[in-house]
């Protein structure tokens, strides 16, 4: 290689429609990640319908006496069915919370703003699952103080 001229390729700007990515390219990424939810929610709802076909129970008419008037047999009875649909409720909305904080924080892009509320949503998701673990103990201290 001692005297040997190595010619180099000139220089060429890149073309401008070229060197920059297309605007485009971000609302092709989300869809992408959407994709990619679509059989992770598909195997969801497989097992949510599953848990339902399977839970079922036989339901029955009401009787020839006429509609039954349903009643609570005592007070611990309605202070364990609030209690259930308390925490019920709480784990709903704290999957919900959970959901849009995911969604949000996937979908900043890296924006600082978006990524905060994603993470502020995370947070709220988090502290609605520990109201949920808690809220049969709170409702067993108010139950008490109402006896």
């Amino acid at each position: 290689m001692i005297g040997r001229i190595v010619r180099r390729r000139p220089y060429r700007r890149p073309r401008s429609g070229l060197s920059r990515r297309p605007c485009h390219d971000r609302a092709m990424r989300r869809l992408t990640q959407a994709v990619r939810l679509v059989p992770v929610l598909t195997a969801v709802a497989g097992l949510v319908a599953a848990a339902i076909l399977l839970a079922g129970t036989a339901a029955y008419a009401a009787g020839p006496g006429g509609p039954t008037v349903v009643a609570a047999d005592s007070i611990t009875a309605v202070v364990n069915n609030i209690r259930a649909w308390l925490v019920g409720i709480l784990v709903a909305v704290a999957t919900l919370f959970l959901t849009i904080g995911g969604l949000r924080l996937m979908w900043a892009n890296g924006d600082p703003g978006e990524a905060e509320k994603g993470k502020a949503a995370l947070k709220s998701a988090a502290i609605g699952y520990a109201l949920a673990l808690l809220a049969p103990l709170i409702v067993t201290v108010v139950g008490g103080w109402v006896k």
